[in-house]
């Protein structure tokens, strides 16, 4: 929810779309040939192992799922391969709003955009554009344009971007975050609701239109997740815009949840009736604070709701590991800090029918690698218990595992043995790796074992076993 391509010349408007665009035509059969190797490339996403990634499965359900994307760590390994192994779509997090791409008037800068664009299109996925008109993280020059101006500048701000992106960006956020909090229902002050009135979202899509005809647009919005003022007011100006014409495909619901702020009742509801005005729907923004079970029980929850609303064309997680998330200290993603696989993403996975368990959390891993984790309670006293839990490799040699152990409070991991423990943020979720006993021949088996103060009941929660 929070801040440019390769080229990084200046320009206050007027250029054409993006070269490669203009290029297709000219190279012929030459393109065709490239386009078939490309293909061919991208190939290991949809082969006998798609099942095992978060792309792939949403992809055996017609869906995109995606993550956002920080410029500044494209750089480091671990990231980039969980991002190219696992998702299908990419959001810029910060890179393509107003103050990164226009920050001073007629003169943009798109270097790191097309930093994140150019990464996610050699690997054949898509890219949602991010956010056109929004009252925050603008540069100072626009609030202080008069009415006239101001029109202007959003107009041409939005089909300069658009036009380098043109044809290339599956789903552009038009407008963000228009609406109040609370019970009012009325629009957010900002400087294009103070000074353009209501029609200046009418009058955004209408130049989002017109820039890329081939762009789904959509409105984006938090806390519209369930039916509520907020989200009313938002049904009734899609209701109205479709009943006039007005051009909008879609509506982004941002769904970030924590436990004062829990994924709603009526969140499948809520999306169908959006879906039930024919635009899709789309969830923008995923993350759900928390940890253990509880997380991975509310993941697997708004992922079922998605696939239950037919027009609910994809999902889209707000970062990838804990630690680049806006909201770290409540651990909301599907990758802990070391970019093990949470028991948030075995629900995940599992709820899109994928197989968890299918390759190394901290890299692309070996496809045929795998393994199962069984938990027993080896001895038992009044305040406490030894546990234990036995690794067994599948049909191939493994040459390393991990495993998350998820405690309920008030119990506490004292000591761990023939295992290496690491912690989350909030000390409740122990990611296991070998010590000296990682590499096992096929059919093969090791364990782990571990001293729990604080009760005998109930017993932990233990992930599907990742191998490597």
């Amino acid at each position: 929810m929070r801040m440019i391509r390769r080229r990084t010349r200046t320009r206050a408007g007027g250029a054409g779309p993006r070269t490669r665009g203009r290029l297709r035509a000219a190279l012929g059969a030459t393109t065709t040939a490239l386009l078939t190797v490309t293909a061919l490339a991208a190939l290991p996403q949809t082969t006998a192992h798609a099942a095992d990634t978060l792309g792939a499965a949403a992809a055996g359900q017609g869906r995109y799922f995606g993550a956002a994307v920080a410029a500044n760590h494209l750089g480091e390994a671990q990231y980039v391969a969980t991002l190219d192994r696992e998702f299908t779509s990419v959001t810029a997090e910060n890179e393509m709003k107003w103050d990164a791409l226009e920050p001073s008037r007629g003169s943009f800068s798109f270097s790191r955009a097309d930093q994140i664009f150019d990464h996610a299109k050699s690997r054949g996925m898509d890219v949602r554009g991010h956010t056109l008109v929004w009252h925050s993280q603008l540069p100072g020059w626009v609030s202080g344009l008069g009415a006239s101006d101001l029109r202007s500048a959003m107009n041409n701000h939005i089909t300069q971007v658009m036009t380098h992106y043109k044809g290339e960006i599956h789903s552009w956020d038009v407008v963000n975050e228009a609406f109040q909090d609370g019970n009012s229902g009325a629009r957010r002050s900002s400087p294009f609701q103070d000074k353009l009135g209501n029609g200046f979202i009418e009058e955004a899509f209408r130049t989002a239109r017109a820039a890329d005809p081939d762009a789904k647009l959509c409105y984006n919005d938090y806390n519209t997740d369930g039916v509520n003022a907020k989200s009313n007011a938002v049904y009734t100006m899609v209701r109205d815009f479709k009943s006039r014409g007005v051009p909008i495909d879609c509506v982004g619901f941002q769904s970030h949840f924590n436990p004062n702020s829990p994924v709603p009742s009526d969140y499948r509801a809520n999306l169908q009736r959006f879906a039930d005005l024919g635009v899709d729907v789309q969830i923008t923004e995923l993350d759900i604070e928390g940890s253990g079970q509880a997380q991975a029980t509310d993941y697997g929850n708004v992922v079922r709701a998605c696939l239950a609303v037919t027009r609910c064309t994809g999902i889209t997680v707000w970062g990838i590991p804990d630690k680049y998330s806006w909201r770290s200290s409540g651990t909301p993603l599907l990758f802990d800090d070391n970019y093990n696989k949470k028991p948030a993403y075995d629900a995940v996975l599992s709820a899109l029918g994928g197989t968890p368990g299918g390759g190394d959390p901290g890299g692309p891993g070996d496809p045929d690698a795998a393994c199962t984790a069984t938990y027993s309670t080896a001895e038992q006293w009044s305040g406490g218990y030894n546990g234990k839990v036995t690794i067994t490799a599948g049909s191939a040699p493994i040459t390393g595992w991990s495993v998350n152990v998820t405690m309920t409070p008030p119990q506490k991991v004292l000591t761990v043995w023939n295992g290496s423990p690491t912690w989350d943020s909030g000390g409740n979720v122990m990611t296991v790796r070998p010590s000296w006993n990682g590499s096992l021949a096929a059919g093969a088996s090791t364990s782990f074992g571990f001293t729990v103060n604080g009760g005998t009941a109930p017993p932990p929660q233990v992930s599907a076993c990742t191998a490597s």
